[in-house]
């Protein structure tokens, strides 16, 4: 029987490659000169670490960037609070997205029910795989879960004849 996995899953390799090259341009860059500016990368989370929140604005805007030319969806970013350090610095952690909550995945689920296809969903753990009779049947569940979970950077993946 037909079926496709359906994940949200970033490219690890790509977001450590973009954060290095986020970490080179600020050290280059003539407006960060001096000052506590810093970005790394532990564990799916990236800390944005600046003198000021316009700083920090500045380092997630060349961080975008450069997620967005190694085709990184920038979705997978989920930003945190501004938090205090000590003196006048302020850091900022970014968690990245890696895998499909519960309540996102029984959407999914529901939405295919709903839209009355041929089509059986089952929650596999962090991803939704998608079961049909008919290659057709399925890539319309691929195009309608598509469309109407674009708040999500999901991606099928393991599609099987």
């Amino acid at each position: 029987m037909p079926s496709f996995d359906t994940v949200c899953e970033p490219d690890l390799v790509e977001v450590k490659n973009a954060v290095e090259n986020t970490a080179k341009e600020i050290a280059t860059r003539f407006d960060f000169k001096g000052t506590a500016a810093a970005i790394e990368l532990k564990d799916k989370e990236v800390t944005l670490i600046g003198d000021a929140d316009f700083q920090l604005q500045q380092i997630e805007e060349v961080l975008r960037s450069k997620l967005a030319k190694r085709n990184v969806d920038v979705r997978f970013l989920d930003k945190g609070d501004v938090q205090k350090m000590g003196g006048d610095k302020v850091k900022q952690v970014i968690k990245i997205k890696n895998g499909i909550e519960t309540e996102q995945a029984k959407k999914i689920t529901r939405l295919l029910k709903d839209s009355k296809m041929k089509v059986q969903a089952a929650i596999q753990g962090d991803a939704v795989r998608v079961t049909g009779a008919k290659r057709d049947d399925l890539q319309a569940a691929m195009a309608l879960i598509k469309k109407d979970m674009a708040e999500l950077p999901l991606s099928f993946n393991n599609f099987r004849d």
